[in-house]
Order: structure tokens, then sequence, then C-alpha cells
């Protein structure tokens, strides 16, 4: 894809027709010019990926990439980073479709990453946070960073948000096709195996809110899956 070398940002989807066409916009008006959005549905019932599809057609810098099926966020993003990867991407940033995350932190993200391989939007270090969350769904959240954080042995403050900003040469040594996590243990493996292969972290204060509309991906599955899967990932790379 001739020209597609700049930063390219990955958005999985599925069930997100009520947040994405405005959310691409906000995105393309945060991204530097010359960047690419794109969707990763998994045939969505909802037409999510028909909006996708509009939304390519109507701008050369949405792509979207369709997926027979939902198959999990992890196999979202290894389908995106490589589509980004093949097509030349110089950064590929990823952040969820629901407006958690804001797209206006993205310049100071990518800014982060011209003296960093991978840059976290991190809730955990000081001036980040959460906004619109109970108690209970907060301690949650920062338990699940603490069981990730003591059962690596790293200090990585926010380990499961998923705003982030890779350089290249990261995700092509993480050997994305032996990634297994499915759900949002994903985002720990990432970032654990980014580490043990010397790359520069850093995290960047964001503030994370709840999504504006629609269900939350969050399910007993998903967290089951990241309380054995993390540890395990410490003793596979003893």
């Amino acid at each position: 894809m001739p020209g597609d070398g700049g930063p390219w940002l990955v958005l999985p989807t599925y069930d997100e027709a009520d947040n994405l066409e405005a959310l691409v916009a906000a995105t393309l008006e945060a991204l530097p010019a010359g960047s690419r959005v794109l969707v990763v549905d998994d045939a969505s019932p909802d037409g999510t990926g028909e909006i996708a599809d509009r939304l390519a057609a109507d701008n050369h810098a949405v792509r979207v990439l369709h997926r027979p099926g939902k198959e999990g966020l992890g196999p979202a993003y290894v389908a995106g980073y490589r589509h980004a990867l093949d097509a030349g991407a110089s950064l590929v940033a990823q952040m969820d479709a629901d407006f958690s995350h804001d797209p206006a932190d993205l310049p100071r993200l990518l800014e982060a990453a011209e003296s960093a391989d991978l840059v976290l939007g991190s809730r955990y270090v000081e001036g980040g946070g959460v906004s619109e969350w109970g108690a209970l769904r907060q301690a949650v959240s920062r338990g699940g960073s603490s069981y990730a954080r003591a059962a690596l042995g790293i200090d990585i403050k926010d380990l499961t948000g998923g705003f982030k900003v890779f350089h290249p040469e990261v995700l092509e040594a993480i050997d994305l096709q032996s990634l297994a996590s499915v759900g949002y243990a994903f985002q720990v493996e990432t970032t654990y195996r980014a580490l043990r292969r010397g790359f520069r972290v850093v995290e960047v204060p964001i503030t994370f809110r709840d999504r504006r509309v629609g269900q939350s991906k969050m399910s007993k599955r998903i967290v089951l899956e990241a309380a054995w899967r993390v540890p395990a990932m410490r003793i596979k790379g003893r």
C-alpha cells in the first residue's frame, strides 16, 4: 500500500454502531496528517462493519478489516497489527472503540513515542485517573493491575489498559502469532513481552471514562483467563 507509512490506529470493534462514526471522526482530527484508522470488525450483528465500510468509502484514511466472527480482543488486535505492519506503518496505536479512551490524548502518546518503544496510556500514574466508575469497579481494575505486576515482577502501574502506541520493531519482536491471550490478558502479555525483550516502555497519564453507549465486553471468562494466564506468562518466559 504505497503512501501508507504514517501512524496507524487499530480499532477492534464488536457491536459499536452507536460509537464508531463519532469516534473515527474524533481520532482523525487528533491524529497527524498521513495517519490511517483501521477498523477491525468481528462480524458485528449491529451493522458496525457496514458503517465502517461507508466511512472508508468516504475517506481514504479509514480502512476496514472484516473478520468472520467474534474471536476475542487478542486475535482482533493481532490481525490489525499485522495489517498495519504490512502496510509500512511508522507507528501502531490502539485504543478502545467506545470513547473510554479520549482521542484528544493521542497526540501526547504519539509524542512520547519519540523517545520510547512502547507508550502506555496509564490510569494509575500521577496525573492519570478513572472517571464515572464506582468504587467496586475501580478496586477490581486496580487489583487486576496489582496482581499482574506482582505475578510478573515488573513495575508498570497500568498493565491492563488498552491505550497504547507501539514502534513496529516491538510488534515484530514479540512474535505476534504466538500471543495466546484472547481477552484483556492480551494487554498484559504484549507489554510483558516488550519488557522482556529490552524495549523501553513509558506510561503517560490519561483519564479513563466509562463507555458512552453500548454494553461492556467484560465477562467472567475474561477475568478467569487473566487470573491463570498472567502467572503462566512468567513461567513460560523463564
